[in-house]
């Protein structure tokens, strides 16, 4: 199978990979925006937890990690429900993690087992060990193949950044003792804009804010009034958009209506409508001097800087006021 990926190019695809990809649980992703709500205010933050499921399992493989860490990789975001994080609003999760919770009972209720299974493989000992795949997934504030992948999809589909520049920082990454580490200071000081670009000009955008915020009491009300029911958000996106328009709730439906791409809101300091505090997002890739290994900001003002401008604004929240509906 020949996979085209809009970042990595051309790659050749085959066995347990390939009958991953065809299964109902890696194909429903194909109905699950990366961005949750925010696809439903701009055309330009359309990016699928399928595509970045295949991003993700590209690069460990670009980076030379082994078949069991690319299954692992392609896996990873499996049990995303639909709206991906908007799904921990609903939930009053403040940890970001429902789709961690509902990984393993998601899994052991597909048919990835079997399929594992008629290769050999025991899929609890690559599944549900995910500290072993040191290219897949690493804690902040390092880099991984996960924080990298969303990071570049979304802003190269959002055309902020070009090719020419993600090509440089696909040749700077380099794998020491199986982590991810960059070469030079400027490259990681890129990666840290771009990142800051993505967690605090997108994530934090007021339009993604509102959709958020607004999503989220749909689902909630929808929820209490039995329109829906939890494991409807193991559905597509529009599917449970769908099952919504349908309710015949006046009050659910005139809210979802107010979910649109020509909504006007701006960032406020006060008199805000809406007002959120996100959990610190922030990133200090570990580059190569010498002989050692070090943050990049030990070395950089710069990249120290835009760290400490980050914390400051996950300190201080964002309120958004809504100029028109």
């Amino acid at each position: 199978m020949l996979y085209v990926d809009e970042i990595y190019g051309e790659f050749e695809i085959g066995g347990v990979l390939v009958d991953l990809i065809e299964s109902d649980s890696i194909q429903r992703l194909k109905g699950v925006y990366q961005g949750g709500a925010s696809a439903l205010v701009s055309d330009k933050w359309n990016v699928t937890r399928f595509e970045h499921s295949l991003g993700v399992m590209l690069l460990v493989k670009q980076l030379g990690g082994s078949l069991e860490e690319q299954i692992a990789a392609l896996l990873h975001d499996v049990s995303h429900t639909a709206f991906s994080h908007v799904i921990d609003h609903v939930m009053d999760n403040r940890q970001e993690n429902y789709h961690e919770l509902i990984f393993q009972r998601l899994i052991e209720e597909s048919t990835i087992p079997t399929i594992l299974e008629s290769y050999g493989y025991d899929y609890q000992t690559i599944l549900f060990h995910i500290e072993q795949w040191r290219i897949l997934e690493r804690d902040a504030p390092h880099l991984c193949a996960d924080r990298v992948d969303y990071t570049l999809r979304d802003l190269y589909r959002s055309r902020q950044v070009e090719c020419q520049d993600i090509e440089r920082f696909l040749e700077d990454l380099t794998i020491i003792d199986g982590y991810m580490h960059l070469r030079t200071i400027n490259v990681a000081e890129w990666f840290v804009q771009i990142y800051y670009q993505e967690v605090l000009d997108y994530f934090l955008h007021p339009k993604n804010i509102y959709a958020y915020d607004q999503l989220s009491k749909v689902l909630r009300d929808a929820l209490d009034e039995k329109v829906i029911v939890e494991d409807d958000f193991l559905k597509r996106d529009n599917e449970v958009l769908e099952l919504l328009k349908r309710s015949g709730n006046k009050d659910i439906t005139e809210m979802l209506k107010s979910i649109h791409k020509d909504i006007q809101v701006v960032t406020v300091d006060d008199n805000f409508d809406i007002y959120i505090k996100m959990k610190p997002r922030l990133i200090d890739p570990d580059i190569i001097i010498g002989d050692e290994v070090i943050p990049v900001s030990h070395v950089s003002t710069k990249a120290q800087q835009m760290n400490n401008y980050a914390k400051e604004r996950a300190e201080k929240g964002t309120g958004i006021r809504i100029i028109q509906s």
